[in-house]
């Protein structure tokens, strides 16, 4: 598996391109990237979101949150400046902070806040986190309940050095923001040729495959070797 972190992030690399200052109405801010393909990406499916649905869905990204701002202080404050139903997805780089608000708030019933943001990214992952930090039942039985987290996940990975950390960052905002687009798009019955929310769960769908396949196939071989060893003592 690392592996292949080390060679997707190389991949969202070179997708994405060199660093060059590049922003537009979609990706409405954006203090730490500043890559020309990424921005074009985000701006072309904000882009046709809007043309289609009359949503604006926003993503900023800031280096830090000033003034001792929450982010969901700085999101409240920020999603008043805009006229057109907006959603937005914002991203603190140093407070490692990420959230979605929307309003009015009857967007929300058009795509799913908590899975977006679940920190579990299948089952098996929001069962051991329900297991091991729920309070109380219902806790649990909300924790249990919720994955396909497409962000948090990705930012949880383990990285090293400032690109492949960038790396990082890029490709969960862009799994987030593809994802509340499909989401979007799904629920009002339109079509978007830019859309890759469906293959990235595809994606995140088979990668948990083969990784609970090995780790089964891992754990078959051990079980196997103990038995051996344990026929050739007697």
């Amino acid at each position: 598996m690392k592996s292949f972190n080390r060679g997707f992030f190389v991949l969202v690399l070179l997708i994405y391109g060199v660093t060059t200052a590049y922003a537009g109405e979609y990706l409405y801010k954006d203090q730490v990237f500043n890559k020309p393909k990424f921005a074009q990406y985000i701006n072309k499916l904000g882009s046709q979101l809007y043309n289609k649905t009359g949503i604006s869905l926003r993503l900023v990204i800031l280096k830090t949150l000033e003034n001792n701002q929450t982010i969901y202080q700085y999101e409240s404050n920020l999603i008043k400046t805009f006229k057109h139903p907006t959603i937005l997805l914002t991203f603190s780089a140093s407070n490692k902070k990420v959230d979605i608000i929307a309003r009015p708030k009857s967007l929300y019933k058009y795509f799913n806040k908590q899975q977006v943001l679940s920190p579990a990214s299948s089952f098996l992952n929001s069962l051991y986190i329900a297991i091991v930090y729920s309070k109380n039942f219902e806790q649990f039985k909300a924790t249990a309940l919720n994955d396909g987290g497409t962000i948090i996940p990705l930012l949880a990975q383990r990285t090293k050095g400032k690109v492949e950390t960038n790396d990082k960052y890029s490709a969960a905002l862009f799994n987030g923001y593809a994802d509340i687009a499909s989401q979007i798009a799904k629920a009002k019955h339109v079509t978007l040729k830019a859309n890759v929310g469906n293959t990235t769960h595809d994606m995140m769908d088979l990668l948990r495959i083969i990784f609970y396949g090995v780790l089964l196939y891992a754990g078959f071989r051990y079980l196997k070797i103990r038995s051996n060893h344990k026929k050739r003592k007697k």
